[in-house]
C-alpha cells in the first residue's frame, strides 16, 4: 500500500514539474520581437542605398526613410542602429531569412508584397517627374500635356517603365526616343534633340541636383498619370511574424505625422509636404488589398 502510495505522490510531483517546465518555455517563446530590440536597445535596418530614401554616405546612414525610422525607434525606446545594405530585390528575402529587423528603403507597398512582409503605415508618397529646359517654354504640366502636342518630343531611359505611362496618357511612340540612362536623357534636352525627360520624381530630381545644369529645371506642380502603380506609397516593412513590432511601429509614426515631425523630415530630405506626405484616407490595408 505504502509502494502505491509512494508512485501516486512522485507521479504527482513529476506532473506538476512538467506543467512547471511548459509554463516557463511558454513564457520565454511568447517574448515580442518588441521586447527583444528594447532589450537590448538596437534595431538592424535593411536598405539598398538609394538616394533620397536610405543611402549610405561617409559610412553614415542617411535618408528621408532612415530619419523617420530613426525617429520612430527612439520613441519606442531604440536609438542604437545597425544597417545592413542588400541590393533591392533582396531586402524582403532577408528579411524574412532574419538578416535585418526592419527595411527602410521608402519601398512601394504592393498586394504582391503585402504577402511577403508586414508593411507599417505609408509613410510618403512619390510618384513620376518631368525634367524640361529652363523657363518650361512649352509650358509641359503633365503627360497629357505631351500627348496634346505632338511636336513634344521626350527621352525616356531605355527599359524605364515610364515609356508605359506615357503611352497610356495618350503620348504616341513616335514622340518617345530611348536613352541608355538618365545622364543621356538630361543631355538630349539640353542639345535640343527632346523637349523633355521624364522618370520617377525624386530619383530625376536628386539627379538633376547633382549635376547643377542651369538649362534644365524640375516641373514644379506636375500632374502625376492616372495609370496603375502611380503614386506609389512607401512605408517601412517587417516580418510578417513581428506584427506587434509593426503595430508599436505604427502608433508611434502616427504620433510623429500628428507633430510635423514627418514632414519635417521628408522636406530636410529634399521631399515636400505639398507632394509627398500621404494623404489620411490611405491606409497600408487599401493599399495591399489594391483599393488604391
Amino acid at each position: 500500500m505504502k509502494k502505491i502510495v509512494l508512485t501516486l505522490i512522485l507521479g504527482f510531483i513529476f506532473v506538476l514539474a512538467a506543467c512547471g517546465s511548459d509554463e516557463t518555455d511558454s513564457s520565454k517563446a511568447s517574448g515580442s520581437k518588441l521586447d527583444e530590440l528594447k532589450e537590448s536597445g538596437k534595431v538592424t535596418i535593411g536598405f539598398a542605398n538609394e538616394k533620397p530614401y536610405a543611402y549610405e554616405e561617409d559610412g553614415e546612414l542617411k535618408g528621408a526613410a532612415v530619419d523617420i525610422a530613426k525617429a520612430v525607434f527612439k520613441e519606442l525606446g531604440i536609438e542604437k542602429v545597425d544597417s545592413k545594405l542588400a541590393d533591392f530585390g533582396q531586402l524582403i528575402p532577408g528579411l524574412k531569412a532574419g538578416q535585418f529587423d526592419v527595411i527602410t528603403a521608402g519601398m512601394a507597398i504592393n498586394p504582391d508584397r503585402c504577402e511577403n512582409a508586414a508593411f507599417g503605415e505609408p509613410e510618403m508618397k512619390y510618384g513620376e517627374g518631368l525634367i524640361v529646359k529652363k523657363g518650361n517654354p512649352l509650358n509641359l504640366k503633365s503627360y497629357k500635356d505631351i500627348a496634346d502636342n505632338p511636336d513634344v518630343t521626350v527621352s525616356v531611359m531605355s527599359g524605364a517603365t515610364e515609356n508605359v505611362f506615357l503611352k497610356s496618357e495618350g503620348v504616341s511612340e513616335k514622340q518617345i526616343t530611348n536613352a541608355e540612362d538618365i545622364p543621356a536623357t538630361f543631355s538630349a534636352v539640353e542639345s535640343g534633340r527632346a523637349d523633355a525627360t521624364t522618370g520617377t520624381e525624386m530619383t530625376i530630381k536628386m539627379a538633376l541636383e547633382s549635376v547643377n545644369s542651369n538649362k534644365l529645371e524640375f516641373v514644379e506642380g506636375f500632374e502625376q498619370p492616372d495609370v496603375e502603380g502611380v503614386p506609389s506609397y512607401g512605408a517601412a516593412a517587417f516580418h510578417l511574424d513581428n506584427t506587434d513590432l509593426r503595430d508599436a511601429y505604427n502608433e508611434k509614426l502616427a504620433k510623429l505625422k500628428a507633430d510635423g515631425t514627418v514632414a519635417e523630415l521628408l522636406e530636410a530630405n529634399g521631399f515636400s509636404e505639398a507632394n509627398n506626405m500621404v494623404e489620411d484616407d490611405v491606409t497600408t490595408e487599401k493599399v495591399c488589398n489594391g483599393d488604391i
